[in-house]
């Protein structure tokens, strides 16, 4: 559901034209088609034909997304490897183009791009691409949205199209649920979202699982209950982990999106990640003053869900914090089972879902068939997705990305304050594939101009962002 509309009366009126040209079938491309996420949109999409068509899909691996594409119910007689734009062009109705190249994603064959590469220069020329055409982007790589997205939302808006995140990722959803709160007058405090996968602890055993993984972490026993001090019963958890790391770089990078939506900034560069259960983030996201870990109102964060086997997942879901503002009011609704502080004084309202490509068809018809973003209209870089050295790193080095959470080597992703960073501070994907110019040493705040060989393109649309 598009909330950002509410606050912009008269879009309708603004995009009727383009609803009334509006083709009755929704076309898009596709690239990073054989991903994940791709593979959620692209069985979603099988289940509403008749109104969304992929119609180029882009992948290095053609013949994956080939089999990919058939398991998923296409018919392989449909499916069409092109090899040159010729062959694009000469594609029937109904066929698919599979291309590896994203220069063969023709604007004539489709609405909407839908970008998940990953790769902060390939998708960052990508959408610039298209949206010079005169297509709408949907932007599901986090890591191109993270230097870019600000540049290419305002040059969207020149061209009098869309550039939006998607619906069903974790940035999308949250900008809309701390635009509901604003919409309804409540005073956000924090937002953010939990951390990819949650911490269940069974106390028969003693252990945690965290996905694949089982670890020993017996303290929890004794610290599922939160105590009257937050903030120590929350180090003790900590503690009981036993220095497993719960924090990944995807999450810094998603939390940079929603900043620059909404205006919300990190109350430290590491953010808190708390290990917190659902019935106590009212109580963590509170001021320091009110017995919480914030030391101002207005933050962006990040929870590791702590459950037990037998409890509901979080599943990647979202949250505000609010302040409560009529006693009465939010007596009753704690009463109903919302989650309310002990004080009173805090409320959290929560989204307990993550459906990536299942719901993002949603912003591909709003966009194409209204002319309207899922996030802000108008982004704003507030806050600076960065990097700082967790190891000295001789210059000459190049800073190679990759991995499941797109991690650059040697470098630990912080989240700063705008305001509070350096003018030449280097965001995290700038940085990345970049090579040192000099020696730094461990903990050092990697600017731009410790680096050489960087995509002067992204380095381009960074700087017009922050303009």
């Amino acid at each position: 559901m598009n909330f950002e509309l509410l606050f912009r009366p008269g879009a309708d009126r603004a995009h009727a034209g383009a609803a009334n040209r509006a083709p009755a079938v929704v076309r898009y491309a596709l690239t990073g088609a054989r991903g994940g996420f791709a593979r959620t949109l692209l069985a979603q999409t099988r289940l509403i034909v008749d109104r969304l068509a992929p119609t180029i899909l882009c992948d290095l691996d053609l013949a994956g997304l080939r089999a990919l594409c058939i398991e998923l119910g296409y018919d392989a007689g449909t499916l069409v490897d092109c090899a040159d734009a010729a062959s694009v062009g000469a594609l029937a109705p109904g066929q698919i183009a599979l291309v590896a190249d994203v220069s063969l994603l023709d604007p004539a064959r489709f609405d909407i791009l839908v970008e998940a590469t990953g790769n902060p220069s390939v998708g960052y020329r990508t959408a610039r691409t298209a949206l010079e055409a005169k297509r709408h982007v949907a932007m599901v790589s986090k890591e191109v949205d993270s230097v870019t997205g600000v540049a290419l939302a305002r040059f969207a808006a020149s061209r009098g199209v869309v550039y939006t995140t998607a619906d069903g990722d974790q940035p999308s959803n949250l900008i809309g649920w701390v635009t509901w709160a604003r919409m309804l007058g409540l005073e956000v405090v924090a937002a953010g979202k939990s951390s990819e996968y949650d911490l269940v602890f069974d106390e028969a055993t003693g252990y945690v699982t965290q996905l694949d993984q089982r670890f020993a972490a017996p303290e929890l026993a004794g610290l599922m209950s939160l105590g009257s001090d937050v903030p120590a019963t929350l180090a003790a958890r900590r503690r009981a982990l036993g220095g497993h790391k719960t924090s990944a770089t995807a999450d810094y990078c998603e939390m940079s999106v929603v900043a620059t939506s909404t205006g919300l900034v990190s109350d430290v560069e590491l953010m808190h990640y708390p290990v917190a259960r659902t019935t106590e983030l009212a109580d963590v996201y509170a001021l320091r003053e009110d017995g919480g870990v914030l030391s101002r109102a207005g933050v962006i964060d990040v929870f590791n869900m702590l459950r037990r086997p037998d409890e509901a997942s979080f599943a990647g879901g979202v949250f505000v914090v609010v302040r409560t503002h009529d006693a009465p009011t939010w007596e009753l609704l704690a009463q109903k089972g919302h989650v309310v502080s002990r004080n009173g004084r805090y409320a959290c309202l929560y989204l307990p879902y993550h459906f990536m490509g299942v719901e993002t068809p949603v912003t591909l018809f709003e966009a194409v068939l209204h002319g309207r973003p899922s996030g802000a209209a108008n982004p704003g870089q507030c806050v600076v997705l960065a990097g700082r050295t967790t190891t000295a790193i001789a210059a000459g080095t190049t800073l190679h990305m990759g991995g499941h959470h797109h991690d650059v080597t040697g470098v630990q992703a912080v989240l700063l304050d705008r305001k509070d960073a350096p003018a030449n501070v280097a965001p995290l994907y700038l940085a990345a594939h970049a090579t040192l110019a000099r020696d730094v040493e461990a903990g050092t705040l990697l600017t731009i101009d410790d680096l050489r060989g960087v995509d002067e393109a992204l380095l381009g649309a960074w700087q017009a962002g922050c303009a």
